[in-house]
């Protein structure tokens, strides 16, 4: 029977990734990466048409931070192999880091490109 990996398997692959990433990219990210236990629901989700948020690229008072939703990839993945789950990892944090790239540019590439990305999804 399938079992989703594990928070703490998930961690070690999340590790695993981050320690692939250039050093220069996590510059200014003082609150780091953390992977959450909990989902996260975008708060324009369809009823019906659940849209999950796997992670995002936070400012605020204390910082910089990225943060990884464990949840929302058990909710949206659920039945794919740990393998599978660290390509979507690498893929979720690698565009997490370029909204802080982007940022710390004043570009906004992919910002715009996720607003688009959100517009088809209320427009469908």
């Amino acid at each position: 029977m399938y079992e989703f990996p594990s928070l703490d398997e998930i961690e070690v692959a999340l590790s695993e990734i981050i320690d692939d990433i250039p050093k220069a990219f996590f510059d200014e990210l003082n609150g780091g990466i953390v992977l959450l236990d909990n989902f996260k629901m975008h708060p324009e989700s369809k009823p019906g048409k659940p849209l999950y948020i796997m992670g995002e690229y936070v400012i605020d008072r204390l910082g910089r931070q990225i943060k990884i939703y464990y949840g929302s990839f058990k909710k949206v993945h659920y039945g794919l192999t740990l393998e599978k789950l660290r390509t979507l990892l690498k893929k979720t944090l690698i565009h997490e880091f370029v909204h802080h790239l982007e940022g710390r540019a004043g570009l906004k590439g992919l910002e715009v490109e996720d607003a688009n990305y959100l517009k088809q999804y209320l427009e469908n």
